[in-house]
Parts: structure tokens; C-alpha cells; sequence
């Protein structure tokens, strides 16, 4: 297991036209969430379907601050990912949502589609450091910073079925 520090920021932002990144990977993702690790980390397992490929893997987390966190994270096979998925954290649903990569001013923003909206998304950008600099393309309209906001993690976002700003039911 490769333990790395992450630092992440994510936006709620409206939802761009997807031909108008430089999309150098699509993935599609199915994310569930298990009970706590040791010391409360978050554990959680991922199916990853990219170019008819699928692929899996399983992650801790020990968030440090709301934007950075210890992360392990290592590709398991799929009888280990069926297996996992046995013991889902109580409460959460899986989360189902479209990845796109693109680079910008030597950045990698990963954008976040999830089925329940047409019109957001979540912009997610790795950092090197919390003090870093981000650029934003000019035709990605960022509403506001999420990153500290509880309510857009992907486990609440799963399970509300919607973003926290909609308006009615998703039913």
C-alpha cells in the first residue's frame, strides 16, 4: 500500500460543455463506502469502467484537515471488490458519476458528472500545496468553493441523490 498525502479543492460548478475540455480520460465509477478502518479512516472500494476495461481498487483516507488527508490507495481484484462491497458503511448509498481529465495551464482538473444533474457538476484539482495558485479555464463557471462544505462530499451527495442547492424532489 503507497501511503501519499493528498491535498484536494473541489467547486461546485455549472455544468460546462464537455467538448469544450481537452478530455484526456473518461471514466466512469461506481464508489462504495465501507465501515471505518482503524483510528476512523474512511474506507472505500471503486469499480472503474475506462475504454471497455474495468479495473478496481481499494482506498483509506485519514482526512487531516477538510482539503487534506493520508490516503492509501491499491488496485484489488474483482472477487475482493465483490467481497468488500459485502460490508457497506450504514447509511451510505454507492456513488455513480462520470470522471473527465483535462489539463489547463498545467493543471488536472477532474470533473465530476453525476446522473441527477444536467446542470452541475463537481471540479476537483490535486494541489501540491494548500498555498498553490489555481487557474481556471474560462469556460468553466465556478459557483463556489466546496471543499470544506460537508454537505458536497460524495457520500452525502450519494446519499441525498441530489446537489444540496437543488430545489424538489428527485424522485
Amino acid at each position: 500500500m503507497a501511503e501519499h498525502m493528498e491535498i484536494e479543492r473541489k467547486y461546485l460548478v455549472k455544468m460546462p460543455d464537455i467538448g469544450s475540455l481537452n478530455v484526456t480520460r473518461k471514466r466512469h465509477i461506481i464508489q462504495t463506502y465501507l465501515t471505518d478502518g482503524k483510528g476512523g479512516s474512511q474506507r472505500r472500494v471503486r469499480k472503474i469502467e475506462e475504454n471497455g476495461k474495468v479495473e478496481y481498487t481499494y482506498t483509506e483516507k485519514i482526512f487531516l484537515t477538510r482539503i487534506t488527508r493520508r490516503e492509501n490507495e491499491y488496485e484489488i481484484n474483482s472477487d475482493d471488490y465483490e467481497r468488500l462491497c459485502r460490508y457497506p458503511k450504514k447509511g451510505l448509498v454507492p456513488v455513480e458519476k462520470t470522471r473527465y481529465c483535462f489539463e489547463y495551464e498545467n493543471q488536472m482538473f477532474e470533473l465530476d458528472v453525476y446522473p441527477y444533474s444536467d446542470e452541475l457538476a463537481i471540479l476537483e484539482l490535486e494541489l501540491k500545496d494548500s498555498a498553490q495558485e489555481i487557474f481556471f479555464p474560462e469556460y468553466i463557471e465556478v459557483i463556489e468553493e466546496v471543499s470544506e462544505k460537508i454537505e458536497y462530499s460524495n457520500a452525502n451527495l450519494a446519499r441525498a441523490g441530489k446537489f444540496p442547492d437543488m430545489i424538489g424532489d428527485n424522485e
